[in-house]
């Protein structure tokens, strides 16, 4: 991704030179932002030795590219354009199963169509999250699973990369947030499991442990992370941020 301070240096030059200053937009630099069956997590503080980053990726560590379509791979790519199938066959196991009700009580959280345009970058600091799994993976385990809430993070690196880690519960995932269109961001990153796992391991370390998703806002204050067919448990997950 191109760097801030890159922006920064072309901005002096223009300016230098009489021209007017882009925006980040037109510069093409970052925008600031303003904007097996599952086992319950138990909620509460990470136990002693939980990751808990405190630094950026270093370059290059997912591509070094803005361009997710260079970095996810061709079998992550396809569950991305299969996502309008996962939330169909998702939501529509959930509900035959007998969790029409809670399902339903999700509301925005559970329409595919909740996205909203402007924004899509939450603002760097901790989140309130909840991982909620619709349908699964092989039909005959838990068609719905609601998490308790946990701890997310969003980080905006002097580089310019935007990141996004689950910090806290059993199931954690840390990856960068990509541009895509006006609607969504794209995420790709990597799950750690269980407390003895201090780091995150890179996309693509170990394929088992990669996700790929679509980062939405779908409120003031509130965001989804879709992730359609994930390698294990169910057909969809979903992470809800919220302030």
């Amino acid at each position: 991704m191109r760097t801030l301070t890159a922006v920064a240096a072309l901005a002096a030059l223009l300016s230098a030179c009489g021209a007017p200053t882009p925006s980040p937009e037109e510069s093409g630099g970052a925008v600031d932002p303003t904007t097996t069956t599952p086992t319950p997590e138990a909620a509460g503080t990470p136990p002693s030795g939980m990751p808990t980053p405190t630094a950026p990726p270093a370059a290059g560590e997912q591509g070094g590219s803005s361009d997710w379509r260079t970095v996810a791979n061709a079998d992550d790519a396809s569950r991305l354009g299969r996502l309008d199938q996962a939330w169909r066959l998702g939501r529509a196991e959930a509900e035959d199963k007998g969790f029409a009700e809670k399902v339903e009580a999700l509301g925005p959280l559970v329409d595919p169509n909740a996205g909203q345009a402007g924004r899509l970058q939450p603002a760097p600091g901790t989140y309130r999250c909840r991982s909620i799994k619709l349908g699964s993976h092989d039909n005959a385990g838990l068609a719905y699973v609601e998490y308790p809430w946990f701890r997310c993070t969003i980080e905006l690196t002097p580089g310019g990369d935007l990141i996004l880690t689950k910090t806290t519960g059993s199931q954690r995932t840390r990856g960068l947030l990509y541009p895509d269109t006006d609607r969504r961001l794209v995420f790709i990153g990597a799950q750690a499991l269980g407390a003895d796992e201090t780091s995150y391991p890179a996309y693509g370390a170990q394929p088992v442990r990669d996700q790929v998703g679509v980062f939405e806002r779908i409120g003031p204050e509130r965001w989804r992370l879709a992730i359609p067919w994930p390698k294990v448990e169910s057909k969809l997950e979903i992470l809800e941020l919220v302030k």
